[in-house]
């Protein structure tokens, strides 16, 4: 587990430009009050953003994850046992329509649960 946390910090300092965009906009609680993290240790994983309270994880894609499609699948699969709703971006899009992620990140934040 050690290792996890040395690893989600080694991540935190190396961030993408769309990772460091997109916590441009989460940090701080700037989004509706709501707490994020980044580079986060769950379930034998390290996520890009989560934010704990309400059960989301928000996670961005490169061109890489295109050869990895079966992996992220049961990645997310996982997560969500775990009782967290997972959205996926692709970094082109945090890059090119950040307004437009940024919004989807918010609706989903003030999603009443489901029963």
């Amino acid at each position: 587990m050690q290792r996890q946390w040395i690893r989600a910090r080694q991540l935190r300092n190396e961030s993408t430009d769309a990772e460091r965009r997109l916590w441009y906009f989460l940090r701080r609680q700037q989004l509706g009050g709501h707490k994020f993290r980044r580079q986060y240790p769950l379930a034998g994983y390290i996520v890009d953003f989560i934010c704990v309270p309400t059960r989301l994880v928000v996670e961005l894609d490169g061109g890489q994850h295109l050869d990895a499609l079966a992996y992220d699948q049961r990645r997310t699969e996982i997560l969500q046992r775990e009782g967290y709703r997972v959205l996926r971006f692709w970094n082109d899009d945090v890059l090119l329509r950040t307004d437009d992620v940024v919004a989807e990140i918010f609706r989903v934040l003030e999603e009443k649960p489901k029963a």
